[in-house]
C-alpha cells in the first residue's frame, strides 16, 4: 500500500503546471495527499478491529466531496456503469412511477400511451411483488430500477386494488424513454383568443424541436396570438436545448448564458444560432420553486432580453455546471466546475457553498444587474418572477394525508364505489365531509411547527425550573390544539383541489387532467391575462 501512495506522490508533479494555472498551491496539494495517505494506510493496518479498506476510502471520499456541493459526488464501480447504461439511451421504462405511501409501495402515476396504461394498471394501485420479489422487501428506489431495463423486455407486476378480492397480475413491456417532452399543448380557455399553452417537461433531446413542432400545430390548430411556456416542475436537462428554445424568441446571436470558472476551457459564453421562429409573438414564461437549471436559463434569457413576461414564483436556483470525469478502477466524479450567468451577468445559482460548512444564502440585496430596457434585476436568488402568483404551500394537515396515502386510499374506495364519474364532477362540500370522516375514523395524526415548539418550550421552562410558567403553558397546548382542529376548513381549497386531482386519475388519462387543473390555475390565468392585454404587457417589460 505504501508503495502506491508513494507512487501517486511522484506522478503528481507532472500535473504541476495544469493545476499551477488553476491558482491552486501545489505543494497544500502534496502536503494534504501525503497526510491523507498516512491516516488511511494506518487506519487500515493498524486500528484494533478489521476494516474493509475500500469502504474506508469510499467514506473518506464521499467526506470531500460533501464537503463542497450536494452535486459533486464520487460514483462507485456500480454506480457509474448504471449511469453509463442510462446515458446510453439502453434503459426502457414501462411508464410506472411507484412510492412509498403509507408504508406501501404503490403506483402514483402511469404515463397515457404506455403498455401499463394499456393493460390497465391505475394509480392506486398497491404493490404485492415486482419481479418475483415481495414489495415489503423492496424500496421505492430498487422498485423503480426493477421497472427499467432493455426496451422490449417485460417484468411481471402483482398489485392490490381497492373493491378485489385477489391480487391481479400484469406483465409489462419496456419502451424507450417517452418521445415527447412537451406533456401538454393547446388554446387555454376560449380558442377564439389565441391564447396558446406549452407545458414542458424536461429539457432533453429534441426538446426545443417538440416545443417548435407543438407551436406549428397550434397555428395550423387557429390563430395563435400570444403563448404561455409552462417550465413549472420542469427540472432542467440538456444545454444546448435551452439555447435552442430561447433563439426561438431572441434575435440570431443573441446571448443566452454564460458559464464561469476556474479551469481552463469553463468560460464559454452560448448564443443562438438560427434566426427566430418567434421574433414578436406576446409570451409568458410559468416558473415555481420546482424550475431549474435549463428552466432558469431560458426564463433568465428571455427576461434579461425583455422579450416576455415571468410569471408565477421564484424558481430553484441551480446555477452549477458539472462535468462526469473517468476516475481508476471504473469509477467517475461528477464534479462542479462552473457557475452559469445570464445575459445581464447575474448568477442563477442561489446558495453558495463553502468547505465544511452548510450552504448560505448568496445574499441577493447585494447586487443587481440591468435587462435590455433598464429594468433591475437581482443576483443569486435564482428567476424572481415579473409578476409574482403565489399558489401557496402544503399545509402540515396536506402533507400529513400524502404521507398516510389518505388521498389515494380514498380515491381508490370513490372508484371501487362509482363505476362512472358523475357528469360536473366537483368536490363539493358533501364529499369533503366524507373524505374527513374517513380520515379521522382512521385517526390521522400529525405533529405541527407549532406543536413541536410548545413542546420545546416545555423542555427550557422545565429545565430552568419555572414550574410557574406550566398553566400558561398549559393555556398554549390548548389553544394550539384549537386552532389545528380548524385546518380542514383553513386548508378547504387545497384539499378539494388534491382530492379531486386523485379522483380524477382513476377515471381520465393524463392529458383530461391537465385541462382540468389549468381551468383553476390561478398562476395560468394571470398569465393568460396579461398576454392578451397588450398595455398591460408593455408596461411589465418597460416599453
Amino acid at each position: 500500500m505504501r508503495r502506491f501512495v508513494l507512487a501517486v506522490l511522484v506522478a503528481l508533479p507532472v500535473a504541476a503546471p495544469a493545476v499551477a494555472q488553476t491558482g491552486v498551491d501545489f505543494f497544500a496539494i502534496r502536503k494534504s495527499f501525503g497526510l491523507y495517505g498516512a491516516v488511511y494506510e494506518t487506519l487500515a493496518g493498524e486500528y484494533v478491529d478489521a476494516i474493509d479498506s475500500e469502504a474506508l476510502m469510499r467514506s473518506g471520499i464521499g467526506a470531500m466531496t460533501g464537503s463542497l456541493d450536494p452535486y459533486t459526488v464520487y460514483y462507485d464501480e456500480a454506480t457509474a456503469a448504471a449511469s453509463r447504461l442510462q446515458q446510453g439511451g439502453d434503459v426502457g421504462g414501462v411508464g410506472v412511477v411507484v412510492a412509498e405511501r403509507g408504508g406501501r409501495l404503490v403506483v402514483v402515476s402511469v404515463l397515457d400511451g404506455s403498455d401499463a396504461e394499456r393493460q390497465g394498471l391505475r394509480p392506486g394501485d398497491a404493490v404485492v411483488t415486482l419481479a418475483g420479489q415481495p414489495a415489503e422487501e423492496l424500496s421505492a428506489q430498487r422498485a423503480n430500477t426493477l421497472l427499467r431495463g432493455e426496451p422490449g423486455s417485460s417484468v411481471p407486476v402483482e398489485v392490490a386494488r381497492e373493491g378485489e378480492p385477489d391480487p391481479l397480475r400484469f406483465v409489462l413491456v419496456r419502451a424507450g424513454e417517452q418521445e415527447s417532452e412537451v406533456t401538454y399543448s393547446g388554446y387555454l380557455g376560449d380558442p377564439a383568443d389565441g391564447v396558446g399553452y406549452v407545458r414542458l417537461g424536461r429539457f432533453m433531446q429534441d426538446a426545443a424541436g417538440q416545443v417548435a413542432r407543438a407551436v406549428e400545430a397550434l397555428k395550423a390548430e387557429g390563430e395563435l396570438r400570444a403563448l404561455l411556456l409552462d417550465l413549472r416542475g420542469n427540472p432542467g436537462g440538456l444545454l444546448d436545448q435551452a439555447v435552442a428554445l430561447s433563439g426561438q424568441f431572441l434575435p440570431q446571436g443573441s446571448l443566452v448564458t454564460e458559464t464561469r470558472g476556474r479551469a481552463a476551457g469553463t468560460d464559454q459564453s452560448y448564443r443562438t444560432q438560427e434566426a427566430p421562429t418567434l421574433p414578436d409573438l406576446p409570451v409568458a414564461v410559468l416558473v415555481d420553486g420546482t424550475s431549474a437549471s435549463a428552466s432558469e436559463i431560458v426564463s433568465g434569457a428571455l427576461q434579461d432580453h425583455d422579450r416576455g413576461v415571468v410569471v408565477g414564483e421564484t424558481t430553484y436556483g441551480k446555477g452549477l455546471v458539472q462535468v462526469i470525469r473517468p476516475m481508476p478502477y471504473g469509477t467517475a466524479l461528477k464534479l462542479t466546475v462552473s457557475r452559469y450567468t445570464t445575459p445581464s451577468g447575474r448568477e442563477i445559482q442561489r446558495l453558495a457553498y463553502a468547505q465544511g460548512r452548510e450552504a448560505t444564502e448568496v445574499g441577493a440585496g447585494e447586487r443587481t444587474f440591468e435587462t435590455t430596457g433598464g429594468r433591475t434585476v437581482r443576483s443569486g436568488v435564482g428567476i424572481e418572477p415579473d409578476v409574482a402568483v403565489t399558489v401557496g404551500e402544503e399545509s402540515e394537515l396536506e402533507q400529513a394525508l400524502v404521507r398516510s396515502a389518505a388521498f389515494l386510499r380514498f380515491a381508490n374506495r370513490f372508484a371501487s364505489e362509482t363505476p362512472d364519474l358523475p357528469e360536473g364532477f366537483r368536490v363539493d362540500e358533501t364529499l369533503l365531509g366524507r373524505f374527513r370522516q374517513f380520515v379521522e375514523a382512521e385517526g390521522l395524526e400529525y405533529r405541527t411547527d407549532a406543536e413541536r415548539t410548545a413542546d420545546a418550550l416545555a423542555d427550557e421552562l422545565d429545565e430552568a425550573g419555572y414550574e410557574g410558567a406550566e398553566g400558561a403553558l398549559d393555556e398554549l397546548r390548548q389553544a394550539v390544539a384549537r386552532e389545528k382542529a380548524q385546518d380542514f376548513e383553513r386548508h378547504a381549497d387545497r384539499l378539494r383541489a388534491h382530492l379531486r386531482q386523485e379522483i380524477l386519475s382513476r377515471y381520465v388519462g393524463q392529458e383530461a387532467q391537465t385541462v382540468d387543473a389549468l381551468s383553476e390555475d390561478p398562476v395560468a390565468a394571470e398569465a393568460r391575462r396579461i398576454v392578451l392585454d397588450p398595455s398591460e404587457y408593455g408596461r411589465i417589460l418597460g416599453r
